[in-house]
C-alpha cells in the first residue's frame, strides 16, 4: 500500500483527496461522483464508504480513481486538491502495538505484535468434544459435560491472554479477533479481562481455520491490509 501511494503523490493532472471518518455523511460523495460512475458503481461506493468501520479515503484524478478503505480508523474528515497521500501514509507507518487473538473451539493462538514483528505469543489446544447427536438422558449429561470443557477452555485462553496482553496493556493500540464468530463472542462474554480493551476491539473477524504459529504469524499481514477499489476507463479499442 504504501508503494501504491508513493507512485500516487508523483502522478499528474487534476485531482482531489477526499478523507472521510467512519459515519460522515455521505452526501458530498454522491454529490462528486454522480457524473463520474454508473448509478450502480456510484451505488457501490457510498455503501461501501457508509459500511467501513475505519472510513475511507478518495483519490480522484483524470488518470487515477481509488476508493481505500484502511486497516485502522481515520481521524478526522479532510480534504484538499492534489493527491495528498500523507494522511494516509502517516496512519500506515505508525508502529503500532497490535494484539490478535483467534480462536476456534479445540484451539487457540495469541499474539502482541509492534507493527508487523510478533514480540510474544501463545498456542495451543483444548478437550473440547462434538455435540452429541443422539437424544436422552445422557445427552443432556454429555452436553452439560461439554459446557464445562468450553468453559475451562475459554477460562485457559483468558489466564494467558492477560499474561502476554497486561505488559503491554497501557500501549495497546488495537486488539483484533479471529476464527468462528460464535466462539469469539462467547470467549468476549466470559473473559472480563477482555472487556476492557473492547473500545480498543477493530470490527474485523479474521477468516482463520485453524490458529497455530503460522495463522498467527500471518494473520498479522490481513490485519494491515487496506481494502482498494479502483475504477479504470474504458478501453476504446
Amino acid at each position: 500500500m504504501l508503494q501504491r501511494l508513493d507512485v500516487l503523490a508523483t502522478a499528474s493532472g487534476a485531482a482531489w483527496s477526499l478523507y472521510l471518518p467512519q459515519g460522515s455523511p455521505t452526501l458530498e460523495v454522491e454529490t462528486r461522483l454522480r457524473r463520474e460512475l454508473e448509478p450502480q458503481q456510484l451505488e457501490d461506493a457510498v455503501t461501501a464508504i457508509s459500511k467501513s468501520a475505519t472510513g475511507a479515503v478518495l483519490f480522484w484524478g483524470d488518470r487515477n480513481k481509488y476508493l481505500i478503505q484502511p486497516p485502522f480508523p481515520l481521524g478526522t474528515r479532510y480534504f484538499a486538491t492534489g493527491y495528498d497521500v500523507q494522511p494516509l501514509r502517516a496512519l500506515l507507518s505508525r508502529d503500532l502495538t497490535i494484539a490478535v487473538i483467534l480462536v476456534r473451539l479445540g484451539d487457540y493462538a495469541i499474539g502482541v505484535f509492534h507493527g508487523e514483528k510478533l514480540i510474544s505469543s501463545k498456542v495451543g489446544t483444548g478437550n473440547v468434544h462434538q455435540r452429541h447427536r443422539q437424544g436422552g438422558s445422557s445427552a443432556h449429561r454429555f452436553e452439560r459435560h461439554r459446557d464445562k470443557q468450553i468453559e475451562y477452555f475459554f477460562t485457559r485462553i483468558c489466564t494467558h491472554a492477560q499474561e502476554h496482553l497486561t505488559p503491554v496493556a497501557r500501549q495497546l493500540d488495537y486488539l483484533v479477533y479471529g476464527g468462528t464468530r460464535f466462539t469469539v463472542l462467547e470467549l468476549r462474554k466470559q473473559c472480563h479481562f477482555l472487556q476492557a480493551f473492547d473500545v480498543r476491539t477493530l470490527d474485523l473477524l479474521l477468516n482463520v481455520r485453524q490458529p497455530r504459529q503460522a495463522t498467527l504469524e500471518a494473520a498479522i499481514g490481513d490485519v494491515w491490509s487496506s481494502k482498494v477499489t479502483e475504477w479504470r476507463e474504458k478501453d476504446s479499442g
